[in-house]
Order: C-alpha cells, then sequence, then structure tokens
C-alpha cells in the first residue's frame, strides 16, 4: 500500500511559478530543491528550511513545490525543500538524519546560497513539523552554526505518549488524518508491532513514575477548556502492560517526543509561529507546545484555524477541492514569514 499511495500522487501534475527558479541538487545522498524568486535581489535573502509532511509515507518535493513556491515568491525569499527518506524502505531515525544533515549543510553555507545568515526560519507541516521540532533542538548543540530566527509549526505532531487528550476523542474520524492512519504510520516508521496500538491508545504502556514526572506536560490540563468535550472523558492510564512499555518505549526520547526536551533545551529555542486546526486529531499537540515554550520565555505566535483540518494547507490551489481555511492558513504563515 505504501508504494501505491506513492505511484498516485507521482502521477499528480505540479504546478510551476515561472517568476521562480527551481533548481534540484543533492547534499551528499540527500534531495533537496531550491527555489528562488528569478527576479535579481540587491541583497541577500531571507531563508526558509522547509520539511514537508506526509506522514513519513507520503508527499514528495513534486507534490510540496506549489506551496513552497508560493513561499518563495510571497516572502521574497530562498526556499530550501529536503527530500528526506521514507516508507516503505527507511524507519526511524532515518528521517530525523536525513533532514539534520541537509539544514546543517545548508546552515554552512548560506552565503552560497545568497541568504541572510541573520534571517532563517525552520517550516514544516504535520510529520515535517515533527522533525522540524526534533532538528531545531538538535542544533542548540552545534553553537558554531548560524542561528536559526523563527520556526514554523504547522500542524505538528509532537507525542507519541498520550492518545487520551481531547482532539484524539473528537477527531479520530476526521480526515486527512485519521487514528488508524496514524496509527498505521507510527508503527511502520517507529517498527512497532500493531498489536500494541490498543496498549498505546488507553496508557497501558505508560509506566506510572513516568507518567507522575511528565504529565506536567503530558495531560489536557494544560489545554484551554473550550477545546475540552462538553463530556471529557477523564485520563486514566489502563493497568499497565510491561511487554508494550518494552516495546514502545523509545516513544519517550525527545527526539520521537519533541514535547519531552528538558527546560534548557527548550528555552534555548528561537521565537515560534504555531498554527492548528480545530478540525484535526493532533490538535492539542500544538497546544501543549505553545504552553511548554511560553513556560520557558519563547515568543509564541499562535494561529487557530476554527474551520480547518489536517492536511488542509495542500488544497489551495486545488480549485473546487480548496476550502477557505486552506488560504487562511497559509496566509497567516506568509505574514509572519514576511515579518522576519
Amino acid at each position: 500500500m505504501p508504494r501505491f499511495l506513492q505511484f498516485l500522487e507521482s502521477l499528480m501534475p505540479i504546478n510551476k511559478d515561472p517568476n521562480v527558479l527551481v533548481t534540484d541538487m543533492h547534499f551528499g545522498t540527500i534531495p533537496v530543491r531550491l527555489l528562488k524568486p528569478k527576479k535579481a535581489s540587491s541583497q541577500p535573502r531571507r531563508g526558509i528550511i522547509f520539511y514537508h509532511g506526509g506522514g513519513a509515507l507520503t508527499g514528495s518535493l513534486d507534490r510540496y513545490q506549489s506551496l513552497c513556491s508560493l513561499l518563495a515568491s510571497e516572502t521574497d525569499s530562498v526556499v530550501l525543500m529536503v527530500g528526506y527518506r521514507k516508507l516503505p524502505g527507511y524507519h526511524h531515525p532515518v528521517l530525523t538524519n536525513d533532514c539534520q544533515n541537509a539544514s546543517i549543510y545548508f546552515l554552512k553555507n548560506l552565503e552560497s546560497f545568497g541568504v541572510d545568515p541573520s534571517r532563517v526560519v525552520l517550516c514544516g507541516d504535520s510529520v515535517g513539523a515533527w522533525v522540524m521540532a526534533a532538528v531545531i533542538q538538535a542544533l542548540t548543540s552545534f553553537p558554531s552554526l548560524p542561528q536559526v530566527t523563527a520556526q514554523v509549526l504547522i500542524y505538528p505532531i509532537l507525542n507519541l505518549i498520550n492518545f487520551q487528550l481531547p482532539s484524539h476523542q473528537q477527531n479520530k474520524n476526521v480526515p486527512f488524518l485519521t487514528r488508524d492512519f496514524m496509527f498505521m504510520c507510527i508503527c511502520k516508521y517507529l517498527v512497532i508491532d500493531p498489536s500494541w496500538k490498543d496498549a498505546m491508545l488507553t496508557g497501558a504502556a505508560i509506566p506510572l513514575d513516568k507518567w507522575k514526572k511528565y504529565r506536567k506536560w503530558l495531560s489536557y490540563d494544560n489545554i484551554p477548556r473550550r477545546f475540552w468535550s462538553q463530556d471529557p472523558q477523564p485520563e486514566i492510564l489502563g493497568p499497565f502492560n510491561e511487554a508494550a512499555y518494552l516495546e514502545t518505549k523509545h516513544t519517550w526520547s525527545a527526539k520521537i517526543s519533541p514535547l519531552l526536551s528538558d527546560d534548557k533545551t527548550i528555552a534555548q529555542l528561537p521565537k515560534t509561529f504555531l498554527v492548528s486546526c480545530e478540525h484535526d486529531m493532533v490538535r492539542d499537540d500544538a497546544l501543549l507546545y505553545k504552553k511548554r515554550l511560553e513556560d520557558q520565555g519563547v515568543p509564541v505566535s499562535w494561529y487557530h484555524v476554527e474551520d480547518g483540518f489536517h492536511g488542509c494547507l495542500l488544497l489551495f490551489d486545488k480549485k473546487c477541492f480548496s476550502f477557505p481555511c486552506c488560504m487562511k492558513l497559509i496566509n497567516a504563515v506568509i505574514s509572519y514569514i514576511k515579518g522576519i
């Protein structure tokens, strides 16, 4: 099925912008695509590193080219798209490693790409925002690199521990990210046997001592009450299943659940733009991360799309399939980046 989905995706036409120069290249073995306005610039441009979504299963440089072309032209920026390796042939941590290595190379060579080192933005949607969060946290350990100015996370997935959050209860069957599809991607990418799905959903894979330690960051107590269900289901951990924990314990790594990074790392992150959608199963991940960042003094701008849903970003140019929320989201991102 993964290869079939990728085949269908490859048949979709690419909407090309005649005003944007597109260059394919490789950073080592990692395919990347550089987009920049064709018009000359008298000074170095803003740089955007973009990590695409797709659950580590779909999504590609071609699929996201029209979106990144729009970002390049509307914000007058140089956009680097990272074509990381994905399922079914590659598993964790390949996606993160590819994105981190490509980002480090780009940051080391900004001037050769015509980018102003003081105006670099990292941006990603869905699983791309997940890997972006992990990469930018890792970059805090590279003080010799140019500092990233801002991070933009569009409906990010940041927590693979607590699946009892209100948004998981409310939106588990809302396209394009249903609970079944999300768990298929999680299990395949992290090499977790699908038989542990119920234990993960009910919290039976969570040791009580770890829950006591991390509850302050993972519990829906940190989510504004207006996002709770009218009759919210309490967060009750299922009877602890040690075998399930041993099979899934790698999800407690900050590289997989960026919400769990220590306060020192969070405090070093740049100013942040968070986008969440009302009808999205992972909506509450963005809300939890917002609080974590704010608690550590990181400036956060938040845009909530009341009529939005996961994946709506890519429908902005699909004519009859485009919804008002698509352009509202994109315009909010463009406006924020133009202010950098």
